[in-house]
């Protein structure tokens, strides 16, 4: 099952997106199996202010448990967290 998270950061956390950015990328690639896609979101003014992943998972519990790893998590940086099952219906790699 596929899913789509959307993350917004705490207002004013830029400098733990950056000092976490790292290590969160190199968990994003030790969990690509799960992580399709990702990549952060942007305000107007084109400051970092969330994430967005396209993941896939066998359960929305399944997903949680492995994005309870993520750097950015554990360090607090999320004012929420929200993931929906979704359908690919277009662009799917084969």
């Amino acid at each position: 099952m596929h899913f789509i998270v959307t993350c917004l950061d705490k207002d004013g956390a830029l400098e733990i997106r950056k000092a976490n950015r790292e290590a969160h990328l190199a968990f994003l690639g030790a969990n690509s199996a799960t992580v399709h896609v990702a990549g952060p979101l942007l305000s107007d003014e084109g400051d970092m202010i969330g994430s967005s992943l396209i993941c896939e998972a066998e359960s929305k519990a399944d997903l949680e448990a492995i994005l309870a790893d993520d750097p950015y998590k554990k360090a607090g940086l999320f004012q929420s967290v929200d993931i929906k099952a979704w359908i690919w219906a277009i662009g799917k790699p084969d």
